[in-house]
């Protein structure tokens, strides 16, 4: 066996603690100190600590991580919750949780409900019998049990939910500000001349649907902008679809009421509205979104569009986590946070100066 391959120790195929001492020439003890890096291995010189290192990473030491959890009784462990894994939302949303989780010594472990609410209380006790030390619930746009998690909290497990706004209760929550938003994305319109405005809202069953067209109608009110009633349409499924998109802005123009924009309650159908207005010889017409998911920026024209800063909103979630397990570790109390993230309108070529008339 030449030097440059690796030798196993044990039943488990590792190399362990005891594998490296008996190379490096000194005692378990020591070893454990140091690759442990506990308060006592300050008190080791730099020179041995520095040899016993070099040992273990030519041997191909990796800490036992399910030993160490056994020893301390945590597992640095985080438990994530999503919808479906598939949907470019929890994508990103995961991808902040995951950057803020691998700075901070913790590891997420993620459970998919594929969309399916009966899913959920499996996909919970799941994750409890891996010792989650906390749990982030990316939230269903139609369902979320946050008495579930309430009663998790209580038992000194933090959860936080990211996409649904939590007025009280002992689960933290972090939203995007639908509103601020939508006012965004109708003053650029306003700004580039468009008064002649159609609307196509979200599904009345969403929180998101009316807290979006809330802002609409303020920025109108305090504009003195006609919303022409005609020109308002609701996606009428549980969620928006690109095929319902397209139907909904073929019946806009059905209406014989002219419009110079249309502002989609997501991208989706703002990326069907454009389809759908190309196709009917509508090319001048303005188009905004409200997500800024990663395939709009490539669409054709690439999609202005609300950001809802969804890795942000990750990180924010697995921060708030963090602090809170800390907090039960040190026995401090620490109060519940709801955060409200602000919105970022991004312009691109789908929209332009009103045409003029």
């Amino acid at each position: 066996m030449s030097r440059q391959q690796t030798v196993f120790r044990g039943t488990t195929g590792m190399i362990t603690i005891r594998d490296v001492a008996q190379k490096s020439g000194f005692s378990v003890t020591t070893v454990s100190m140091v690759l442990n890096a506990g308060p006592a291995a300050t008190r080791i010189s730099d020179r041995t600590r520095t040899h016993i290192w070099k040992v273990a990473n030519r041997l191909g030491y990796h800490p036992n991580l399910f030993a160490r959890s056994l020893r301390s009784r945590r597992s640095q462990t985080i438990g994530v919750i999503v919808f479906d894994i598939t949907d470019a939302y929890c994508t990103q949303i995961l991808r902040g949780i995951e950057n803020h989780l691998r700075d901070c010594g913790y590891f997420p472990i993620v459970t998919d409900l594929q969309n399916d609410r009966s899913q959920f209380e499996r996909c919970v006790n799941s994750l409890l019998a891996r010792r989650v030390e906390g749990v982030i619930a990316i939230a269903n746009p139609v369902y979320l049990d946050t008495g579930r998690l309430a009663e998790l909290a209580e038992r000194s497990i933090p959860a936080v939910v990211i996409g649904r706004e939590l007025q009280r209760g002992l689960v933290s929550s972090i939203v995007v500000d639908n509103e601020a938003g939508t006012r965004q994305a109708v003053q650029h319109l306003y700004n580039l001349g468009h008064s002649q405005i159609a609307f196509i809202k979200g599904p009345k069953i969403l929180v998101d649907s009316q807290q979006r067209w809330n802002g609409i109608e303020s920025f109108a009110r305090d504009a003195g902008l006609k919303i022409d009633p005609e020109l308002i349409l609701d996606i009428k499924g549980r969620n928006s679809s690109y095929v319902e998109g397209c139907e909904l802005t073929e019946e806009l123009l059905c209406r014989r009421r002219e419009f110079t924009a249309l502002v989609a309650f997501d991208d989706l159908t703002a990326c069907a509205a454009i389809r759908a207005l190309n196709k009917a010889g509508c090319q001048d017409c303005s188009v905004v979104g409200f997500d800024d998911l990663p395939s709009s920026g490539f669409y054709n024209p690439p999609l202005t569009t609300v950001q809802q800063q969804l890795e942000m909103q990750g990180s924010l979630g697995a921060e708030i986590v963090e602090e809170a397990i800390r907090a039960c570790l040190e026995k401090r109390v620490l109060a519940v946070k709801h955060r409200k993230v602000s919105p970022k309108l991004i312009i691109r070529d789908s929209t332009a100066p009103a045409p003029r008339r």
